[in-house]
């Protein structure tokens, strides 16, 4: 058979095709031409089917075995290991290219010049300008010598052994950089001088690999001695102070030569964290950090025998001085600025422009930026004159020191787009430096408890009784009843021990009754709660799921808290208060930050928290300062007032469809080191009775502010059928019977175990003043612990009510 034949045969798949010059077999008959015997049909069956797997059907699998070939013939070994040596090679050969062509410059980068910084008003007018160098370079050889250790132990141990580069902490750099993953640190001495004096703070690959070649060269070409002067004297500290020498006047009145290794170890710490670090304005947990770096910085020191062990187990933390602000920053300036600046240096490193928050802020305080802030001018100024007016002109600390520790901040916010319109940071910059609008070391007490019940609405969650919570739900507003259903024992106390008896939760929210919260705050979960609190705008990251939150016992700032009050009346959708407009200088235009987000609760949750809200300012605690102000001329108001235990904190958040503000009083000492105090009796209210709360001065703030702005009547666009807004309040019975006179002892009946009622209560729905209560007085805070409060009913000519 020739060879076309065979080709034909196999083809038609019929039988397998006779071998060539083979003669002696005889060819299979053709099934097509010739019947066949059932025994020839098999054989010919078996043998098309061999003939079929020899063709390969199905065609896949040929197609896949012959893929897999052409895989194993493209990865062997061999050619795997000529590809990594032939990049690897490419690679040194850059890399020699780049070293080559690299020189280190001759002057410092335009960033090390410092020049000014512009700030502006929303409008465009000129609210400061800084950008005075405060730097003033040493030698080494005037640094004690433990004190140059000091930042060595601090940054780089290795530094007098090393070539001047991590080559670890670099790659790792470079990689992150390409991958978008940030930074990761790593940097030696050298390359943080290079970075600082020599180039910018960009997360670039390009700059990462230029900081490689030049600290390489650097290395080889100048003394470590050079290398450290050079890193001391160029390093931001905070405090506007670069250098050394201006670090060492900012936080100690000395200068670098008279610093001791306590002091120096201080200053090494800081460079991780100028701002955070900074003891004047951290908050508790960065003191606690810093403290931390300080020892890590000593104890490295002696384990590389720079300093006696027994020398160092004697040192105490050095407390810096207060610090002293730039002239130009009186007032609300500095606040401004301040907080302008924190908020810049975080929007470089989101955006990938600087790889941490300490580069960002060098990169700030270099200057060249024009920046125009959310701050509206009228707004600002009548924010400043309220505070004023209601408080500050009322505050005299010669007559009575506790008046010294009274301490205001406020934030205001359009909810509508999250800008920033007013802030409130002290009395003036160049006397009480930290920022109290943003400052979280003060819990915000009761202004927590609309976050719980946003939680149980947007949750669905039901009670102990398993009824699902509303605004209508009863609970049992006994004082110091235990909550049932946690794991930890909890019976928080209601302000002056005071039982409410069956209440719904509209009067609890308008009377502030911890006893309801706290339970409500375990039927929907304590974790789900702080999940809220996280999505509503709270730093919830540390905080443990216990019962004792309900009370607001975690820290906050005003700035947060307009935050969360922003979300709600933005009917849930996340609002993130941002202060600036627009920020740019030759190299960068920083976008604006996104303030308005997603839907972090239902409409529907937010808008019923809105209307219950209303009640607490027409029927609660609120009501003397804002309902009954003659400024208010019909303006919707949804808010709650807050005060924490010992009166070292009151607040209150309140908004119209239009604005959000938050204002909170401070009990700080005016002696150093500032520890939170009370302030009871401050401007003249009888000591142990005289308790600021958040109904009084924050209140009355809040409203000569926001009613002096305000240039119409707003209604809120609420979709809820629950609430004071859209039906009437119902006022459960309380319990026990109302008495005249305050109770002198606290109550004698037996706490309810039974967390909530699901029955409707039996009283008539009325919209009056609620004055039939438990006592003459309507309690207008309660402290957040168990502790008796002192306080004596509210006085309608009480002057923190204004007379």
């Amino acid at each position: 058979m020739g060879r076309a034949e065979e080709r034909r045969a196999r083809q038609r798949g019929g039988r397998r095709a006779a071998p060539r010059n083979r003669s002696s077999q005889t060819a299979a008959p053709d099934p097509r031409t010739e019947p066949l015997s059932s025994a020839e049909g098999a054989t010919h069956a078996a043998a098309g089917g061999r003939a079929a797997a020899r063709r390969g059907t199905p065609r896949g699998d040929k197609g896949a075995k012959g893929e897999k070939g052409r895989i194993r013939r493209l990865f062997t070994w061999k050619k795997m290991l000529s590809t990594f040596l032939g990049l690897t090679v490419l690679v040194i050969g850059a890399f020699i290219v780049l070293y080559m062509t690299t020189p280190i410059p001759d002057t410092a980068n335009a960033d090390a010049q410092l020049q000014s910084n512009v700030y502006k008003y929303s409008d465009g007018t000129m609210l400061a300008r800084d950008g005075k160098l405060n730097r003033e370079n040493v030698d080494l050889a005037d640094i004690p010598k433990p004190v140059q250790h000091t930042f060595v132990a601090a940054e780089n141990k290795t530094f007098y052994q090393d070539a001047g580069v991590d080559l670890k902490g670099t790659t790792r750099g470079v990689l992150n950089t390409v991958m978008g993953k940030g930074a990761q640190g790593g940097s030696t001495i050298t390359q943080q001088y290079v970075k600082n004096y020599y180039l910018t703070q960009e997360q670039t690959v390009t700059r990462k690999l230029k900081e490689l070649v030049i600290s390489l060269k650097l290395d080889r070409e100048k003394s470590k001695d050079y290398i450290l002067a050079g890193y001391i004297n160029t390093s931001y500290y905070g405090r506007g102070a670069y250098g050394i020498q201006a670090a060492a006047q900012a936080y100690y009145r000395v200068d670098a030569d008279k610093l001791d290794v306590p002091q120096g170890a201080y200053l090494a710490a800081l460079l991780q964290a100028p701002s955070q670090y900074d003891w004047a304005a951290a908050s508790e947990t960065g003191r606690k950090l810093v403290q931390q770096r300080w020892n890590y910085v000593l104890d490295n020191m002696v384990e590389e025998d720079w300093l006696d062990k027994a020398e160092r187990d004697a040192m105490k933390f050095p407390v810096p001085e207060e610090p002293k602000p730039a002239p130009g920053m009186e007032g609300q300036t500095g606040y401004l600025v301040d907080a302008a600046n924190n908020e810049l240096a975080r929007q470089l490193v989101t955006q990938g422009v600087a790889e941490n928050i300490n580069d960002a802020l060098t990169m700030v305080k270099a200057g060249g930026w024009n920046i125009t802030l959310n701050v509206e001018k009228k707004k600002q100024k009548a924010l400043e004159t309220s505070v004023k007016e209601q408080l500050t002109s009322k505050l005299d600390a010669k007559k009575r020191p506790v008046d010294g520790d009274v301490q205001a901040g406020a934030v205001s916010v359009n909810p509508k787009t999250g800008a920033v319109v007013a802030m409130y940071g002290g009395v003036d910059y160049v006397k009480h430096y930290t920022n109290n609008a943003t400052r979280t070391d003060y819990q915000p007490a009761s202004t927590f408890k609309p976050v719980i019940l946003a939680a149980a609405l947007d949750q669905g969650a039901v009670t102990q009784d398993d009824e699902e919570i509303n605004a209508n739900t009863v609970y049992d507003g006994t004082s110091k009843r235990p909550v049932v259903g946690s794991d930890i024992g909890f019976a928080p106390e209601n302000e002056d021990d005071v039982d409410y008896g069956d209440v719904t939760v509209q009067t609890a929210m308008n009377k502030s009754i911890n006893s309801v919260f706290a339970q409500m705050g375990v039927d929907v979960g304590m974790d789900k709660v702080l999940k809220t609190a996280g999505d509503l705008g709270m730093d919830t990251a540390e905080l443990k799921a216990v019962p004792a939150q309900t009370l607001g016992t975690m820290g906050a700032s005003p700035l947060q808290m307009a935050g969360v009050y922003a979300t709600l009346d933005n009917h849930g959708k996340q609002v993130t208060p941002t202060l600036i407009k627009s920020a740019e200088n030759s190299a960068h235009a920083v976008q604006s930050a996104d303030s308005i987000g997603e839907q972090v609760i239902s409409r529907e949750a937010a808008d019923t928290v809105t209307s219950v809200l209303t009640g607490v300012v027409d029927d609660g605690t609120a009501q003397k300062s804002v309902r009954d102000n003659p400024l208010r001329n019909g303006q919707k108001v949804a808010g709650k007032t807050g005060t924490s235990d010992d009166n070292k904190s009151a607040w209150f958040t309140a908004y119209t469809p239009d604005l959000v503000t938050t204002v909170g009083l401070f009990g700080e000492s005016a002696k150093p080191p500032h520890p939170q105090v009370t302030m009871t009796g401050a401007t003249g209210l009888l000591p142990g009775k005289g308790r600021i709360n958040g109904g009084g001065y924050p209140a009355q703030i809040w409203a000569a502010y926001t009613f002096g702005v305000s240039n119409k009547v707003s209604r809120f666009d609420l979709r809820t059928d629950q609430g004071a807004a859209v039906q009437p309040t119902i006022t459960a019975s309380p319990s026990p019977t109302p008495s005249e006179e305050p109770s002198e002892e606290p109550s004698t009946a037996t706490p309810s175990t039974k967390p909530s009622k699901t029955q409707t209560p039996s009283q008539t729905p009325t919209t009056e003043e609620p004055s039939e209560e438990p006592t003459t007085q309507e309690p207008s805070e309660e402290p957040t612990t168990g502790e008796p409060s002192t306080e004596e009913p509210e006085n309608p000519l009480d002057p923190q009510f204004g007379q």
